[in-house]
């Protein structure tokens, strides 16, 4: 299906409500507005298979506005809306844009970049003028909303969050189907999750993400409404759920964190009990934080490990995870495999690099030397992680590779330490990771983002060392603490521990291969 399907039987549905205002798309006015980008697109001389891109903060024209390319079988690169002008032209270049769409929330970085980006020959502005760019709103009530060019399926071409290095353009061979063919992810909101036409999915993440714009997407297909928040916020989040009677949602581990440091009345003064599924991935969750969110909303809590990539797809519901504390799930789409530095499978418990095994095919855009070092010999790929497997199939991350420290010898994974300190009342973010020594070649350090910053002091620093040292041996906590005001966290989720790390190690080299 598609919303042009959709809009069939029910044209005055809403697609699209923002929480924040209330403003709303119906399926027909979403279908006419695809229909509209789509011959935009074409009569511009992109072809199925062509790129483009936008960098959009989230408003109402954002998915519109990438169904369109959906609709004329282009792949679409969404941007995050936090980044720089150079590093907005590194990724448009890179993945070959002949069309970039932006809003005036990025105005500034726009025209920066605009002599940066020489192969893009169609620069469209949302919401208001931007110096050389055409306003997208004139010139898409210019075009026919019947098609003058083929419908076919188009597929999104995200990039990494750049938490390990630069980010890399994911790209899988385009389905070559008719618009509104089922996809893989479709298929498992409905199968998994229970969505399907009444469902209300209420979206408090980034639009340009892969989860949120594919889960969007997929709501779409089924025929279900998507609320879409402008921005996270743990109080509006419970507010937007009781207005709008959410059903479904997903969310990532410090959504839960930050939900549960609200005081108790604030919690218990929303109702929650619309939900019928919610959805977490994207990072690590501490063992405490689901066990309290499983006791506040239910056995509703469902979690999955996957990536951008597409290769593998373990899953868990509120059941599998209570007697397999601190899974992220068994594979459901290919099969696990953990192997050693040699690519050499080791047996269940062992941990060692996660590896799927699947016909998943896809490549880091313009860079065969990642893609090759994303996979084994016989075709095993992995997102770079590290964990284990237990005797039932059940997969435990211990980390990201890139992330664990060697002290001594010994090798250390943050997500330990990360894990216990989160649960500290004074803690509201932190960040593990290695730092040089002399002796040892890393030590484990840690940076923390405080309730109230005010409280850092060396005091409240001893007390948070005590607190892990009491949990975890003492080889694995941190030596030291440092306080920030915050944390540079994707919105996603993700942390950025890369900068953290370059800031303390400036010139040295780590010891990890």
């Amino acid at each position: 299906m598609y919303p042009g399907e959709i809009a069939k039987s029910t044209p005055d549905k809403p697609a699209i409500i923002m929480s924040d205002t209330g403003e709303s798309m119906s399926f027909l006015e979403l279908h006419e507005y695809a229909e509209r980008m789509a011959n935009l697109f074409q009569a511009a001389g992109l072809k199925p298979g062509d790129h483009v891109a936008l960098c959009l903060e989230n408003r109402m024209e954002f998915l519109p506005i990438c169904w369109g390319a959906h609709y004329a079988g282009l792949y679409y690169t969404a941007i995050s809306s936090r980044l720089t002008a150079p590093e907005m032209a590194y990724i448009i270049n890179d993945c070959g844009a002949g069309a970039f769409i932006t809003s005036t929330y990025k105005a500034q970085e726009a025209i920066e970049l605009e002599d940066d980006i020489p192969h893009v020959f169609l620069r469209l502005s949302v919401g208001g003028n931007i110096d050389g760019y055409d306003q997208l709103e004139a010139l898409l009530a210019e075009q026919p909303i019947t098609p003058v060019g083929p419908r076919v399926e188009g597929a999104d071409m995200l990039y990494s969050s750049g938490t390990t290095g630069r980010p890399k353009g994911v790209k899988v061979p385009l389905p070559e189907t008719a618009l509104g063919d089922t996809d893989g992810v479709t298929a498992l909101l409905g199968l998994l999750f229970g969505a399907n036409q009444n469902t209300v999915y209420l979206s408090p993440a980034p639009l340009y993400h892969a989860a949120p714009l594919r889960f969007c997407r997929g709501i779409h297909k089924i025929g279900g409404t998507v609320i879409v928040m402008p921005r996270f916020d743990p109080l509006e989040l419970l507010e937007s759920i009781q207005e709008y009677k959410a059903t479904f949602m997903q969310v990532v581990p410090t959504m839960f964190v930050r939900l549960l440091k609200l005081d108790k009345t604030e919690r218990e003064a929303f109702d929650v009990s619309s939900l019928e599924s919610v959805v977490h991935a994207a990072a690590p969750c501490p063992i405490p934080v689901k066990k309290q969110m499983i006791e506040w909303w239910g056995k509703i809590i469902h979690e999955y490990y996957a990536g951008t990539e597409g290769n593998g797809f373990c899953y868990c519901n509120s059941d599998d995870w209570l007697s397999h504390e601190g899974t992220v799930g068994k594979a459901i789409l290919g099969t696990l495999h953990i192997v050693d530095d040699d690519g050499a499978e080791l047996p269940v418990g062992e941990i060692g690099g996660v590896y799927f095994e699947s016909d998943g095919n896809f490549e880091y855009h313009n860079d065969p030397e990642k893609t090759e070092s994303a996979k084994l010999n016989n075709g095993w790929s992995t997102l770079g992680d590290i964990g284990k497997i237990d005797e039932d199939g059940f997969l435990y991350l211990t980390d990201r590779k890139a992330f664990m420290i060697i002290s001594g010898g010994v090798n250390i994974y943050p997500q330990e330490a990360e894990n216990v300190l989160t649960m500290h009342e004074k803690v509201l973010d932190v960040a593990v990771f290695g730092v040089p020594n002399d002796d040892l070649g890393e030590e484990v350090k840690a940076v923390v983002q405080l309730l109230d910053p005010d409280q850092a002091s060396p005091e409240v620093e001893r007390e948070l060392l005590l607190y892990c040292q009491e949990q975890l041996a003492k080889v694995k906590c941190p030596r030291s603490i440092d306080f920030r005001d915050e944390l540079p966290r994707h919105p996603t989720g993700k942390l950025y521990k890369r900068l953290l790390r370059d800031e303390y190690w400036g010139d040295s080299e780590s010891r990890i291969v």
